[in-house]
């Protein structure tokens, strides 16, 4: 089965969970600065789910850049990441409504690292699929898949005793992964090179 009903049904539903996203943002009820700057957390905690989502969409493209089939599994596990990303307008809402009170943080935290365990789960679904030892060879060690994990997890922890710290975890895995990531544009570039080289 090719990938590319999933990729085209994929970037839709990013795309709508980004526009309800920006729909949360408050609208400042005065035309002041001041009163534009009480919108000022909103748009912080917006800004970091956007480019969580920003990220998920770049890897997702760029590991089905190396995956050449699917099967019902890969299916499945795409729909369950999808679940959890779409429940990042909500975290993040109630995150900002409140504050950044401690429960909304640790439930934010969870919604993460649901997320980031889903992206590993489905990760795994295509190195089972024919042609699945492309992506793992792409991939090698993953070392900021796996890394992702434990800061989120550690963020889930110290919410419970301030949440500061939770966004500097939260923060922190955000960072890692702003700074590109071509492992896997690079493999299948230069798989598609030695084809080449091959057939002539």
């Amino acid at each position: 089965m090719r990938t590319s009903r999933l990729e085209a049904f994929s970037d839709g539903v990013l795309a709508i969970i980004i526009t309800i996203m920006v729909l949360e943002l408050h609208v400042p009820e005065k035309p002041t600065w001041t009163a534009l700057g009480g919108s000022a957390t909103g748009f912080l905690t917006y800004l970091l789910s956007f480019v969580y989502i920003g990220i998920y969409w770049n890897n997702h493209h760029h590991m089905f850049q190396a995956t050449r089939s699917v099967n019902g599994a890969v299916l499945w596990a795409n729909l369950h990441l999808l679940f959890w990303l779409s429940l990042y307008p909500f975290s993040t809402a109630w995150m900002d409504q409140t504050d950044f009170a401690r429960i909304p943080m640790v439930v934010y935290g969870i919604n993460l690292l649901a997320a980031a365990v889903a992206f590993t789960v489905l990760q795994q679904a295509i190195f089972r699929c024919p042609g699945g030892d492309q992506l793992r060879a792409a991939l090698g060690r993953d070392l900021k898949g796996k890394m992702s994990p434990v800061l989120y997890a550690a963020g889930i922890v110290l919410a419970f005793v301030n949440p500061w710290p939770a966004v500097a975890c939260y923060v922190a895995v955000a960072v890692i992964w702003l700074v590109p990531d071509r492992r896997v544009e690079r493999f299948v570039i230069e798989h598609q090179a030695e084809s080449q080289e091959e057939a002539t």
